[in-house]
This record gives structure tokens, sequence and C-alpha cells, in this order.
């Protein structure tokens, strides 16, 4: 699928189709394409002869309120989150350390059980990734699926932006693979105070979340969970 912001195609993913619109959305803000302005209106844009593709491109509008954007040099997999951009220190610089009370890391250790009934497409397929986001009494709500890690992120962050609930404070974030910098990053971009993964973190995801000043944990399972930064 095509992602455009106002006008100008900022990359192409691999993705699961489902909640289009909350991928391409939470991938502007993700990757701090929108620089604080509001989404006015997404929807499918068809840029050429086939009908199908009308399907296969989002647009995603600020009124050209957005800077420029710059666009991908390669296309966006779905095991890749910001593979090819060449700003990640730049975006990071932007972002502002997490605040506020730490979450319970015992309501935290059981979100990877309740994402879990939200996983449908994986039960009918085995090869999905799913995120949700953690509430501070550890229930999940706005789960999406995706065959890439970084896609289901993306469509909760969309979700969250285009009803008006960003930034994410005093939630989580759990997800049901490995916590890579990328996803960290993502998390991090939403205002999320926390990310659980049910698999391990990587060096630089845990160096992330350092400073960020968000509480990382890896090997969620049955309750239990690994802290690697306590935030």
């Amino acid at each position: 699928m095509a992602i455009e912001l106002d006008g100008t195609r900022v990359t192409t993913t691999m993705r699961t189709p489902g909640h289009d619109f909350d991928l391409a959305a939470g991938f502007c803000h993700a990757e701090g394409l929108l620089d604080g302005h509001p989404v006015l209106q997404v929807k499918y844009c068809a840029n050429g002869s086939a009908v199908a593709t009308a399907w296969n491109v989002v647009s995603v509008d600020t009124g050209g309120l957005a800077p420029e954007p710059v666009p991908r040099l390669t296309t966006t997999t779905s095991s890749c989150g910001f593979c090819g951009t060449e700003e990640i220190d730049e975006l990071a610089t932007k972002l502002d350390p997490i605040g506020g009370e730490p979450l319970d890391w015992t309501a935290l250790a059981g979100a990877p059980d309740r994402l879990r009934p939200g996983q449908s497409l994986f039960d009918d397929t085995g090869a999905v990734h799913a995120a949700g986001v953690v509430e501070p009494d550890g229930s999940v709500s706005s789960v999406r699926e995706d065959v890439g890690r970084h896609n289901a992120v993306d469509k909760v962050i969309g979700r969250m932006l285009l009803a008006g609930d960003l930034p994410a404070r005093g939630r989580g974030l759990v997800v049901s693979g490995r916590a890579s910098f990328e996803l960290v990053h993502k998390a991090w971009a939403g205002g999320f105070r926390a990310l659980v993964a049910v698999s391990a973190p990587t060096a630089l995801a845990a160096a992330t979340a350092e400073r960020a000043g968000m509480q990382l944990a890896g090997f969620a399972r049955d309750g239990e969970l690994t802290i690697y930064v306590d935030g």
C-alpha cells in the first residue's frame, strides 16, 4: 500500500489489508511527518487506471500545513520499521522524555494474555503480529493485527490519533513479537509510558527506552516478564 501526505508519496508498505486509514495516519505520526499538525482527512486515492489502485493508495491530508515530506528511498517491508530513513537521530531529538507515574508491572505482565483474544486473524493464519493499548488497570484495548510488527503498532497509533487520544499518557503498548528499536521509537512518538513485548528487546531498543524514560519489558508470558528498563 502506498501512503501519501498532502499529495506526496512517502512510502510503500507491505501490509495486511484492514484499518488502512489507521496505518497511514499512524505511520505519518510515528515518522514525525505531521510535525504536530492535525490530520484533516484520510482517504483512498486512485492515481492509476486500474480500479484496484484506489484500495492501495491512502492519502493523509493536513491541508498542506505539514512540512514537505521526504519520501523513503526503499519499500517498507513487513519486517522493517525505519529502514532506509536517514533522519532517525533527528526524529529522536524532537521527542520529549516520557513523564508521569510508572505503570504497575503486575498489570503489564498480564497484557499479552489480554491481547490474545483480539488476535482473530492470527487464529485463522498463524502468521500475523498484533499490538494493543494497555490501560492503567491492565486491560487491553484497540487491538490491531498485521503481517508487519511495525504496521500493527502504526495502526494502533493511527486509531488513537484519529480519535484524538494522543499522546497516550499513562498507557502502555503491548506487542506480540520482539521489541525492536523501531517499535520503541514508535511507542515513544505515541507518548506511551511502557512497552511490553512477548519476546526479547534488542540492545538498541533498551538504550532508546532509557533515553525516552519509558518502561520496557520482554518475555512477557503467563503473567511474568523480564524488566529491562524500569522507567
